[in-house]
């Protein structure tokens, strides 16, 4: 054979070197697990940013022979939400395409979704004059307005001029009114009931130490006595308030014809779909995406916006970091600096790398039958013994569900520390040493600044798990609806026994308990979104605190 021939021979064998196929193979996976998670999220913030984003309201007339409609309606209006085929064909085996309407007027109607067959439409409109009302119950209102009448007998019809500007007015003013109300009852009259509960606690407190109870009954009684006089100011200014809610009467007539009457202090706002221009759909987008970030849930969690669970994730998030950093860092520095390297250490390198396998419902029933049952009845029967048998700490709460999640989540801190702090050279702890620095001295000025990117690493990842799970927190704390926040501006302040809401935990109920899924669903992907997007924000800046110590502390470690 040639030379000529041998080295042909010989760039064939390095074209198809052993492997290669393998490399392909293993990018392919790659590709289509990026293109999967792509997918997902595409889906997600599609479904998740159209919530906000306002549709065109379609009013159909069906058919005479149609039988679709309600109590014989020949019409119906609403939003068009989708357009399928239906899951049973006709006699003839053919697929039916239909359209669903959100129609809302749920206290009307019975539903807020309606599925008409395509076949039993014989005319669309998109009238310019229907309106779309947001209220406080019974979901959203489609309708045509027809008057308002103010307090004092003015009527005002619509279509006169000035109609949009005084309902707008009639509207902004209830809402006033509502946050007023909210204010007194939860603000100012809770404070009293807080007073009050105090009270009652303090001649508990005072009959089970059989001493000074006739004092303290006393001054009990004379401090319940003003604040009684209190609360009934308060209450009646409420009341008064609660009154003027119910003067101001809107009237709207329905596309069935009927003609009917709704209180103004019932409405949330107001816009008609079918006028909004791009930028008026825009500045409705940003409107509603404010309103779901900053409102409080209402109707079963299907309406309003979810501040509660986002605020409760955030801190319950927060407080998990606060517990898990520390005592997964000093427990990686001891196994990897201090322990002597042998069995008993590698059994405990196992068990932490097998902890973090373990279902998280089972981390959640260690928590509720030890944090909860025991170490929580433990500090009401020293500390609270008068609340008794009302549990304080004896029951989920803030505290116990940032511990539990503390736990579920420390391995995963031990490990990536004790890489972080592997990944330090010997000859950075050899010169510190050779200086006269001590162990410790090593570890506090060496060591540890060499490995905070990698711990911090670590940290993101329990961040991310902690954020999204949900099983440990239905049973240590997390409740569909809290009353109040475990942060306000009432002493102390943070309140960690109290129960709270969380965004996964929310969109499971959303999705599996609520009475109306298909209202619901629109709710899931805005959730979805929205917890996605906390855990991308909490992970990009502790991403960012990370580059920048790794940038600080560069060196022959990385």
């Amino acid at each position: 054979m040639s030379e000529f021939s041998q080295k042909i021979g010989a760039s064939k064998a390095e074209r198809a070197a052993p492997g290669e196929p393998m490399v392909w193979f293993s990018g392919m996976w790659l590709a289509i697990g990026i293109l999967m998670i792509v997918f997902l999220l595409s889906v997600i913030l599609v479904n998740g940013l159209s919530v906000f984003w306002p549709k065109d309201v379609v009013q159909v007339e069906l058919t005479e022979t149609s039988k679709a409609g309600w109590k014989q309606s020949k019409y119906f209006a609403g939003e068009l939400r989708k357009t399928q085929q239906r899951r049973v064909a006709n006699e003839a085996g053919e697929a039916i395409p239909e359209i669903q309407l959100f129609v809302g007027n749920r206290d009307v109607y019975g539903f807020g979704f309606k599925f008409i067959d395509d076949s039993d439409i014989s005319r669309r409109t998109f009238p310019q004059d229907i309106l779309m009302v947001e209220r406080m119950e019974y979901g959203d209102m489609i309708a045509y307005p027809v008057k308002l009448q103010l307090v004092g007998g003015k009527e005002i019809l619509a279509g006169e001029q000035g109609f949009d500007e005084e309902l707008q007015s009639a509207v902004e003013r209830a809402n006033l009114r509502r946050d007023k109300i909210s204010f007194i009852e939860r603000g100012e009259i809770g404070g009293v009931n807080r007073e009050m509960e105090r009270l009652k606690m303090k001649l508990k407190k005072a009959e089970l130490n059989t001493e000074g109870v006739e004092k303290v009954k006393l001054e009990a009684e004379q401090k319940q006595q003003v604040l009684q006089q209190e609360y009934e100011k308060l209450a009646a200014q409420a009341a008064a308030l609660r009154k003027q809610q119910n003067e101001d009467i809107f009237f709207y007539r329905l596309v069935t014809g009927e003609q009917r009457s709704q209180v103004v202090g019932d409405l949330v706002s107001f816009y008609y779909p079918n006028q909004l221009t791009l930028a008026g759909k825009i500045s409705h987008f940003f409107s509603r995406g404010w309103g779901f970030l900053v409102d409080e849930p209402r109707e079963a969690n299907t309406e309003g916006g979810v501040f509660p669970a986002l605020f409760g994730t955030f801190v319950m998030t927060l407080i998990m970091c606060i517990l898990v950093v520390p005592f997964g860092v000093v427990a990686a520095i001891y196994l990897q600096e201090y322990a002597k390297q042998g069995l008993v250490v590698r059994i405990v390198r196992i068990a932490v790398n097998n902890l973090a396998g373990v279902p998280s419902i089972v981390y959640g029933v260690f928590g509720l039958g030890f944090f909860v049952y025991i170490l929580g009845g433990s500090i009401d029967s020293l500390f609270y013994p008068e609340r008794l048998p009302t549990p304080t700490f004896g029951t989920g709460g803030l505290l116990w569900a940032s511990l539990t999640m503390a736990l579920m989540t420390v391995p995963v801190v031990i490990v990536s520390t004790e890489e972080a702090l592997a990944s330090v050279t010997r000859g950075m702890r050899e010169a510190s040493l050779a200086a006269g620095a001590s162990k410790w001295q090593t570890i506090q000025h060496i060591v540890i600044p060499g490995g905070l990117p990698g711990i911090i690493t670590g940290m993101i990842l329990a961040m991310a798990r902690g954020a999204g799970e949900v099983a440990p927190l239905m049973l240590v704390g997390v409740v569909k609806l809290a009353p109040t926040l475990p942060l306000d501006t009432v002493a102390p302040f943070v309140h960690l026994e109290r129960k709270f809401m969380h965004l996964g935990f929310h969109i499971y109920d959303l999705g599996f308990q609520s009475p109306d899924s298909e209202a619901a669903k629109p709710m899931v992907f805005a959730t979805t979104l929205l917890l996605i997007v906390l855990v991308v924000v909490l992970n990009a800046a502790a991403i960012m605190i990370r580059e920048k110590l790794r940038k600080k502390y560069s060196s022959g470690a990385f």
